[in-house]
């Protein structure tokens, strides 16, 4: 299969990227940071989450942030949500793009959002049927599609099953995460294969993170296989806070600069997010996990 000549990028570092900062991130630096991506051409950035402040303090302020961006057009700015609770939230904020979060691992399933993976999709159900009868648009994650903490290796089959039903339910986007960043380029491309029997594959995104440096050959392996949406992060920015070690999200100027070398179109400026990783590194006092942001100072 040939590679695509498009790419869109999915920006996750606001969200997914600071949401396990264990220092407070201000609302101010929060705000800059995803207009800064904006103004790069990023076409989607997680702005933040409507979950419990008691579970992850560092997103209780995502509907001050949401009232404060500076919105482009053509920009989507979704926010996660756990229950029909955080959507309540969510309208009330005046998102426009929703996404919901499953694991492939029931262990991870149960340690994680406190129920099993079946329970999860049946929270999900009025959430999803709410935001389709407003219009909303509805992303749907599926983690631990690689390696489990707790389980290890997860079979393909386990997390076609679960994104399927993340389909019926309305999501028109599945993010294949490897939330621990176990996998290889032989096993993420199997995995495509695997869910793509069952899902088109132009409704599939992939999340790879970088903790054995095997993110951007598994991100080059999976656009052989027809995979044309990446989610990544600025900086880096990331982790997990259930597997010791876990790095960031592969880094979006790392992406970037892949992209550009293959001729493949983003549409983003690799200059602006290298500054955007600046900004936000600096403010947490610390060097860019990027490798491309380290060589281009």
């Amino acid at each position: 299969m040939r590679l695509p000549n498009s790419v869109k990028l999915v920006e996750v570092g606001p969200r997914d990227g600071l949401q396990n900062e264990p220092e407070t991130v201000p609302t101010d630096v929060k705000v800059e940071l995803i207009d800064r991506l904006s103004a790069a051409g990023l076409p989607v950035i997680e702005a933040g989450s409507f979950v419990s402040p008691k579970w992850v303090p560092q997103m209780a302020d995502t509907a001050q942030v949401l009232a404060r961006v500076r919105r482009q057009p053509g920009v989507g700015y979704p926010v996660l949500v756990p229950n029909m609770k955080g959507f309540d939230a969510a309208m009330r904020a005046g998102a426009t793009e929703i996404a919901v979060f499953a694991a492939a691992s029931e262990t991870f399933s149960t340690r994680n959002i406190n129920c099993s993976i079946a329970e999860s999709l049946e929270r999900f159900a009025p959430v999803c049927q709410a935001a389709l009868e407003r219009g909303i648009a509805v992303r749907g994650y599926v983690s631990c599609v690689l390696g489990c903490p707790y389980e290890g290796e997860i079979a393909p089959a386990a997390v076609a099953r679960v994104a399927v039903d993340l389909l019926a339910l309305g999501c028109n986007e599945i993010s294949l995460g490897d939330t621990i960043g176990v996998g290889t380029p032989a096993r993420a491309q199997a995995l495509v294969d695997a869910v793509a029997e069952r899902v088109p594959r132009d409704k599939l995104a992939a999340h790879f993170h970088d903790t054995y440096g095997q993110a951007l050959a598994n991100l080059l392996a999976v656009l052989e296989r027809g995979i044309a949406v990446i989610d990544a992060s600025v900086a880096g920015l990331g982790g997990c806070p259930y597997a010791e070690g876990a790095t960031g999200n592969v880094a979006s100027e790392d992406v970037l600069y892949m992209l550009n070398g293959l001729g493949i179109a983003s549409g983003v400026d690799l200059e602006a997010v290298t500054e955007a990783g600046r900004f936000v590194d600096a403010h947490l006092g610390r060097p860019p996990a990027s490798k491309v942001n380290r060589a281009l100072r």
